[in-house]
């Protein structure tokens, strides 16, 4: 439902090179979208702003912030929106 905030599985996934990730904000809040590897360590940090409600999507190229091209495996990304938090996995196959 638009009243509620949603989190979409990437699609593509697996993917490579790039996937998409959406979500869904019922409200404007600080945003905080990141990926992370599977031992935890912030690999990329795609959104960290204030947004207004609304549909959004980002794309990610597999590479980290630092441009390193991200190894074949398991990742997550998590959105933190105001006091909503939801974390997927993705898989990344090179």
């Amino acid at each position: 439902s638009l009243n509620e905030f949603a989190l979409e599985q990437n699609y593509p996934n697996p993917f490579n090179p790039t996937t998409k990730i959406s979500w869904h904000s019922p409200v404007g809040s600080w945003q905080t979208l990141k990926g992370y590897d599977i031992l935890g360590n912030e690999v990329a940090t795609l959104v960290d702003e204030y947004k207004p409600a609304g549909k959004y999507e980002v794309e990610f190229n597999g590479h980290s912030d630092v441009g390193q091209n991200l190894s074949s495996g398991v990742y997550f990304y998590r959105l933190q929106a105001g006091s909503f938090v939801e974390t997927k996995m993705m898989i990344l196959l090179k």
